[in-house]
């Protein structure tokens, strides 16, 4: 699976009732695919996968196939409990997905041979080939990614740990596999902030959820990245990202939060996050605002 570009992990905007708001949701997708996303991947962490039903699921992932009509691969969230899981990949693959992005198991936390029979179970409930998701309850060792590397529906591994010494592992051991086709990426909370670091242990791509929010300054870093302009993509890490962070450290799930803040900022209603997560202050909002003013200053935005 070939993903050329900013991974895109859309937000999933709610209506004033709750649901979620289909149509202002496809406008979102469509918003950003003319800055050349290299994937799509909805109801995933950015897209509150923690919090939706099934059935707002598959909602939310066939939205996301309509709008994105074929541009680019549609990857969808499928993980917690495992009885969810199988059900979130199968309507994934009825919505029309093109793949799947294997999220940690819920809350237990079992022995490496576990976490491999939970990606194992989840690709064999539907016809889509697996990303799998190195973080939190899913742990993978060297070992476990080569036993994973041995099935044909894994083709992807997205490290969201950041222990650098294992992840140059992991990179070692796909490549002594053989595989040529493993899709391999940084998924570290704001990524662009360490895909300097990952560039050079083999993981070339990175999920973005700042592309979501302000796509221009997201693209402004890939095309630094891309192109090897070293003093742009610092100039951006210094006056965008790293304040970005420092504004995402102050609670946790801001991951997330702010990236729906910014939306609402730009003029796109997407409504608030859900529970357990919360939404930033009045104060944190004029700091949001103004990390993204810098942001599109340096840009050029």
């Amino acid at each position: 699976m070939n993903f050329d570009g900013v991974l895109f992990f859309p937000v999933t905007p709610f209506a004033e009732d709750g649901t979620v708001d289909v149509a202002l949701l496809k406008e979102h997708i469509t918003s950003r695919l003319p800055f050349g996303p290299g994937g799509v991947f909805p109801a995933c962490g950015t897209g509150e996968f923690h919090a939706l039903s099934i059935d707002e699921i598959r909602t939310v992932v066939t939205a996301a196939v309509e709008a994105v009509a074929g541009a680019v691969p549609v990857v969808s969230g499928a993980g917690g409990p495992l009885g969810h899981a199988i059900a979130a990949a199968k309507v994934a693959e009825e919505a029309g997905a093109d793949a799947l992005l294997v999220l940690p198991p819920y809350l237990v936390t079992g022995p490496t041979d576990g976490v491999v029979a939970y990606v194992e179970a989840i690709a064999a409930a539907s016809s889509l080939p697996v990303i799998v998701y190195h973080r939190g309850t899913a742990k993978f060792t060297a070992e476990a990614i080569t036993r994973l590397t041995a099935n044909p529906k894994v083709v992807g591994f997205k490290d969201g740990i950041g222990d650098v010494g294992l992840a140059q592992e992991i990179v070692s051991a796909i490549n002594a596999s053989g595989r040529t086709d493993f899709a391999l990426f940084n998924g570290l909370l704001t990524a662009e902030l360490t895909q300097g670091a990952y560039r050079g242990l083999g993981i070339p791509l990175y999920s973005s959820a700042a592309f979501a929010m302000a796509p221009e300054i997201a693209k402004a870093y890939y095309d630094a990245y891309v192109s090897g302009d070293e003093e742009r993509r610092h100039a951006l890490l210094e006056g965008f990202y790293a304040p970005l962070v420092r504004l995402r450290d102050q609670t946790p799930g801001f991951g997330v939060s702010l990236i729906k803040a910014g939306l609402r900022l730009a003029g796109l209603p997407v409504g608030p996050v859900r529970p357990p997560l919360v939404d930033p202050s009045e104060e944190q909002l004029l700091e949001l605002k103004s990390i993204l003013a810098k942001g599109h200053e340096l840009a050029g935005s």
